[in-house]
């Protein structure tokens, strides 16, 4: 058995048909936070698993619904997940312990709005940062990460490309 999973970061207060649809097509839903409005959470899919952390740029209504970081296990895969979290080697401040500690399998962040899959072998951790789905920021293509779990293990990543910011 598998799970399959769709990685989404950086909405802000933007959700379209398009993403929905892939949406559809999943077990569980992850936001690595900058949802902006709870209406993006309100439109996905029903019926399926969602986890999310807020980030920077969401209100008090996100952060009272979300935490700051979020430590789960899905198909035997230990996941660590915040918002700003830098890149390998180059973490932001305080991720680095954070991920010595909680010792994931996957580390997943978003807030660069670049989609970027990266084994850090150092903390032998797979880094994960589905780039943005929103219209807002310095991003061209608006992405999304999809795969599935099983056994320990990641399967059968793809990027979705959802078409250009602004169009």
């Amino acid at each position: 058995m598998s799970t399959k999973i769709a990685l989404i970061s950086d909405s802000h207060s933007y959700i379209d048909h398009k993403t929905l649809q892939y949406l559809e097509s999943v077990d569980e839903i992850w936001h690595a936070g900058d949802i902006g409005a709870l209406e993006v959470m309100e439109q996905l899919p029903e019926g399926k698993k969602v986890r999310a952390v807020y980030g920077n740029i969401d209100d008090v209504d996100c952060r009272a619904r979300y935490p700051e970081w979020d430590a789960f296990e899905v198909e035997g895969v230990k996941v660590l997940m915040t918002h700003i979290g830098g890149k390998p080697p180059r973490y932001a401040k305080g991720v680095l312990p954070r991920i010595k500690a909680e010792m994931p399998q996957v580390f997943i962040c978003g807030h660069s709005h670049i989609c970027k899959v990266e084994l850090d072998q150092k903390l032998n951790c797979l880094y994960m940062n589905p780039g943005a789905i929103g219209q807002q920021g310095f991003h061209q293509m608006r992405t999304m990460l999809l795969f599935e779990l099983s056994d320990g293990k990641i399967k059968n990543l793809q990027v979705v490309e959802l078409g250009r910011r602004g169009r």
